[in-house]
């Protein structure tokens, strides 16, 4: 049995006082699905109230009028429990007026800030991506965070970064598809990964917990673990009884109001305490999955993804563009989700 994880017990939430659906940069959006903000703000409140009964700590930033999907403050940035804070570039203009509210949120908390890029300048990276998880800061790429993000996180920071190339476009954060729930159990969706991605995967996580697709889709993979609690949208009888079984005691809320525009407990939910002494490696350390030379995915198995490690000032030995393309998913129009098959179809 896993050790209960080292973080997860002090997060930033933003109150839902401007949530609504301006737009559509996801396949859970549609303008003409707005949430009911009376309901809204009640299910915000159980969640916030869940958190500090489970023994955890809550901050609370109030939210831009500007700014209806900042309620997902797990995107805000990547904090860690050593006071230093990587500032998200989000990808979508919309969410990017939220940077600089965040950047003063951290600064003023005490948080050394770093970015890998703003205002549509330098490689896109959302925090919803990210996670400390074994002796890496694992961060999945594609639909929101460019691969080159990764390479900055681990030279910045002098850290080891493994990357998870996403394809599924209704996991588009690694926050749905992977969920740390001890050190060596987590929640995951192999499905939203390239089959290069699947075999690092099961590589990185010693004791998988592997999600069905209604799990999956009933969010139950944005869920959020505080000491002994684990507090999700939706459990199934199955998944009850594995993390029961683990020692957790499992709490389900009903945060539909938020479902409506993509996000659930983890998004809502920002880790302010995230340990990075067991990642630190001198110079950084970045694995991406092994690819062909053709920059196609492979089909080798977990432990063999290609080392980038730094070498003086943390520089890689080959630039990530020669060897990984990008992923742009289409963001306009209405994507409806196919729980059957597990698949975003128009």
């Amino acid at each position: 049995m896993g050790q209960p994880l080292e973080w997860g017990r002090r997060y930033l939430m933003v109150r839902p006082d401007h949530f609504r659906i301006d737009y559509v940069i996801n396949p859970y959006m549609s303008t003409q699905d707005q949430p009911d903000p009376e309901l809204t703000l009640k299910q915000w409140d159980s969640l916030r109230q869940a958190i500090v009964d489970a023994g955890g700590e809550v901050e609370v930033l109030a939210q831009r009028p500007d700014s209806p999907d900042m309620v997902y403050a797990m995107n805000l940035g990547l904090a860690t429990a050593d006071g230093r804070a990587m500032l998200s570039h989000m990808r979508f203009e919309p969410r990017r007026k939220e940077s600089p509210t965040a950047a003063d949120w951290f600064t003023g908390h005490g948080f050394t800030l770093a970015r890998p890029g703003s205002d549509g300048v330098g490689p896109h990276f959302e925090s919803g991506d990210a996670f400390v998880f074994g002796d890496s800061l694992v961060v999945g790429y594609g639909p929101r965070t460019d691969a080159e993000a990764l390479k900055h996180l681990a030279t910045e920071w002098g850290v080891r970064v493994r990357g998870l190339r996403i394809t599924h476009e209704g996991m588009y954060h690694l926050d749905l598809p992977f969920c740390p729930v001890d050190s060596t159990h987590a929640m995951i969706y192999p499905l939203a990964f390239d089959a290069a991605s699947q075999g690092e995967l099961f590589g990185i996580v010693p004791d998988p917990i592997v999600l069905t697709d209604e799990e999956a889709f009933a969010f139950s993979g944005n869920s959020i673990v505080v000491n002994e609690t684990i507090i999700m949208p939706a459990c199934s009888p199955r998944l009850h009884d594995i993390l029961t079984g683990l020692g957790l005691r499992v709490v389900v809320l009903d945060l539909t109001e938020f479902h409506k525009a993509g996000g659930s407990a983890r998004c809502l939910t920002n880790p302010l305490d995230f340990n990075l002494t067991p990642t630190t490696t001198p110079g950084g350390e970045l694995i991406l999955p092994a690819c062909t030379a053709g920059g196609r995915p492979s089909r080798r198995a977990s432990g063999s993804g290609r080392r980038l490690s730094g070498g003086a000032g943390g520089a890689l030995s080959r630039p990530l563009s020669f060897l990984f393309e990008f992923t742009r998913f289409r963001t306009m129009g209405r994507w409806v989700i196919h729980r059957s098959l597990g698949r975003a179809i128009s």
